[in-house]
């Protein structure tokens, strides 16, 4: 090799050591997120509409979200399907669940049979069907039987669009805690049924505040989690103080959802909205700054 070579070859040396020196800056980032377990959920709202002072339309609501951050929405009930989903899509939005009602009682039309309708609309689209059922006194087993024939029936309509369905517990309605919503999932045994946890209904329900076994023994199917802004305790009716903006009350958020990351949930996190007055753009904006906050 001759001499004139040689500076050439300390200059590429050189340059390769600079190269790799930065690549190790720039991935040491992301290597100390993932070691520390960070990473970031989907994030989206719903029951937006239901007491919004302005009644923003289908379209509003979707510009709105777009420009505060959120990934998408959660629509409720099988009205008005086709304009969601094309306004969703104009905005580059996620249409994330669609809440629907199911009646367990023997003789009764179990679920809107819009349901089989709309589901060629949602072929690929992920969506998660959120199913409030009733029909007996609340976490009672003597329905199982009949919700779950009923739920795998909705789970088999649901496969080729490839939307899951997933069970809701509700206050005061049959499948009221957590518990009951993977006990009847378990029963339901099928890949694309699994639960959902709902903050302000766990707080109305639960005796204690030990979320920690439960969504550990719901991980499996735990395919959706909703939070809020809540006080720990509330011994008054209505949902004034289980239902806040995000960042408001006393229960301890950031360790909530420092537990749900330790568990390695990694599903999408739904805001719920229903009736915080005023403006939807107020409180949204403040759920996304504390949102935020807690990444």
């Amino acid at each position: 090799m001759s001499r004139k070579a040689r500076p050439q070859q300390r200059m590429s040396k050189s340059t390769l050591s600079f190269t790799l020196l930065l690549s190790v800056a720039l991935l040491a980032p992301s290597v100390a997120a993932e070691r520390s377990g960070a990473r970031t959920n989907a994030f989206f709202a719903f029951c937006i509409d239901t007491h919004d002072a302005r009644k923003r339309n289908l379209q509003q609501q979707a510009q709105m979200l777009k420009e505060l951050g959120y990934d998408g929405v959660g629509h409720l009930w099988l009205d008005n399907i086709p304009e969601r989903l094309k306004t969703l899509d104009a905005a580059g939005l996620k249409l994330f669940q669609i809440t629907m009602t199911v009646d367990i009682t023997p003789g009764k039309q179990a679920y809107d049979p819009r349901f089989k309708e709309v589901l060629p609309l949602l072929k690929g689209c992920g969506v998660q069907f959120v199913l409030l059922m009733n029909g007996l006194k609340p976490s009672d087993p003597a329905g199982d039987p009949r919700a779950v024939e009923i739920i795998r029936e909705m789970a088999a309509l649901a496969t080729n669009s490839g939307a899951q369905v997933l069970l809701y517990p509700h206050s005061f309605m049959w499948l009221e805690k957590i518990e009951d919503c993977v006990r009847v999932a378990d029963k339901v045994d099928r890949p694309n049924v699994g639960v959902m946890f709902n903050l302000c209904h766990w707080l109305r329900v639960s005796k204690d505040r030990d979320y920690q076994p439960l969504l550990a023994k719901a991980m499996p199917r735990l395919w959706a989690v909703s939070i809020n802004g809540a006080d720990e305790f509330d011994d008054q009716p209505g949902w004034a103080r289980y239902i806040q903006p995000l960042g408001r009350g006393s229960f301890d958020m950031r360790a909530f959802l420092q537990r749900l990351r330790q568990l390695g949930y990694t599903g999408p996190v739904g805001l719920q909205c229903y009736g915080i007055p005023g403006d939807a753009r107020d409180h949204l904006v403040e759920s996304m700054k504390a949102w935020r906050g807690y990444q």
